[in-house]
């Protein structure tokens, strides 16, 4: 978190088609190879897929303003997180550890033992934090992504 900063107020949600232009704008801001919209759309399709929204609720008419959000999907006792990504002004603020400890609660209440992820060798902050929520190294794969880099492979019982 940025010193003086404050966490803001979360509320957590599923997506809804509606979802999916801010879920997009959040997505281009968070990669260089951001996924499609029809793969993002076609998470709504499927039972084993969760995307939870991270929203910082207002008082106003717009009701509340989607800062952040998890993909994930449920299979056997796994959960493989596929994709986390929170909007620019929100980040260092703890959302995307919020969001990642609400889709773990979840999961685990369904029977999940283990969670599993992937992440760029070169994504140092994510990699921070995904060990400080207790996930370790498990393996790479090799240019994994579009661009030929490497993924480092982390899991964790939960």
């Amino acid at each position: 978190m940025r010193p003086g900063s404050k966490a803001p107020a979360l509320a957590f949600r599923r997506m809804r088609a509606a979802d999916v232009p801010r879920i997009m704008e959040i997505e281009r801001a968070a990669f260089s190879y951001p996924w499609s919209e029809d793969l993002v759309r076609r998470e709504l399709t499927h039972e084993f897929s969760t995307v939870l929204l991270a929203a910082e609720p207002r008082r106003e008419a717009s009701g509340e303003r989607i800062l952040g959000f998890v993909i994930s999907w449920l299979v056997y006792d796994e959960l493989h997180v596929l994709n986390v990504a929170v909007a620019p002004e929100a980040r260092r603020q703890g959302v995307a550890r919020a969001l990642l400890g609400e889709a773990e609660a979840s999961a685990r209440s369904q029977g999940a033992r283990i969670a599993t992820l992937e992440v760029r060798r070169s994504n140092r902050a994510a990699i921070a934090l995904y060990r400080s929520l207790g996930y370790r190294d498990a393996g790479a794969r090799p240019r994994y992504y579009a661009d030929g880099e490497d993924a480092l492979v982390m899991d964790k019982e939960m």
